[in-house]
């Protein structure tokens, strides 16, 4: 079989075999076994039996902090939802957004480390007991959080690029067709992204390549909640301009969008609008950057 031939699947055959052993092991102690668990859900995150998607459109790489950029083309999408359970996302329109780039994955302790040591980012939270993961070398490719709004617009300044718009945001994540979820319409599921509280912290940003959306930007649901350019306001999807809207002049809270690896499937829907005050960090906040054509 083929599978058997590529070391990696093998390498992982194994790991499963393992978890199995040590989930028959683990009897009823369920402390064990919940661990186990886990540890099966971040191996299903590889999703190592299945072909990434292939990116439908153009990529380069970001001189700055070698991000993989991917082009979304001009033209109309469905923003928004009908849903009568979504006030703060309704109506659905027809948006023109003019073509822009976009961060395929959410940007990582690593890539924001760079910055830092550049001085021309803020370090974000952390100390020997919240956000131990940023200076923990085995979790440098995980996403970044506890940042502020304004410590994600800076990043994306100093890389040469910005913060996406909460349209362009939304249009990377679904495409044109108006679909739940960046792979489709079908409910989530734990090879498809990190939600549901499932691992209980944030993964890798390249993980999950069977929930990537139809451009083949990764972790636009799940994982953390990605802080936009956007002010929020309840009302904007109502009025908003049906080109390249930006989001209102002012207000009192930014937008977040995508979910994290807290929220639940309906929380993780592409149309769900998340806000928070600017100046707050939290443990699933993080952002990825975007640049215009």
């Amino acid at each position: 079989m083929r599978i058997f031939r590529d070391p990696k699947n093998i390498k992982t055959l194994l790991a499963f075999l393992i978890v199995g052993l040590l989930l028959l092991a683990a009897g009823s102690r369920p402390e064990v076994r919940r661990e186990v668990k886990r540890s099966l859900r971040v191996l299903q995150s590889y999703n190592f039996f299945q072909a990434a998607p292939a990116v439908q459109t153009e990529t380069k790489i970001s001189p700055a902090d070698g991000m993989v950029m991917i082009y979304v083309p001009a033209g109309e999408f469905l923003m928004g939802t009908d849903d009568k359970a979504f006030q703060k996302s309704r109506p659905q329109r027809k948006v023109y957004l003019d073509g822009f780039w976009i961060d395929q994955t959410e940007v990582s302790n690593a890539m924001y480390a760079r910055c830092v040591a550049a001085g021309a980012c803020r370090a974000p939270i952390h100390s020997e007991q919240v956000n131990l993961a940023y200076t923990n070398p085995a979790h440098a490719n995980d996403p970044v959080v506890y940042v502020r709004w304004q410590d994600a617009q800076d990043y994306c300044h100093w890389a040469g690029r910005r913060l996406p718009t909460e349209a362009e945001w939304e249009k990377a994540a679904r495409g044109t067709d108006g679909r739940d979820y960046p792979w489709g319409n079908d409910l989530p599921t734990p090879g498809r992204l990190n939600f549901d509280d499932n691992i209980g912290a944030p993964l890798p940003v390249d993980r999950y390549p069977s929930g990537a959306s139809p451009y083949g930007v990764l972790n636009m649901a799940g994982n953390v909640r990605e802080w936009v350019a956007d002010w929020y306001s309840a009302s904007y999807y109502r009025y908003a301009p049906l080109r390249n809207p930006t989001g209102p002049a002012s207000g009192e809270y930014k937008v977040l969008r995508g979910g994290s690896y807290l929220d639940g499937w309906r929380e993780v829907l592409i149309v769900n609008r998340f806000y928070h005050v600017p100046r707050s960090p939290g443990e699933n906040r993080g952002f990825r950057c975007a640049a215009s054509e």
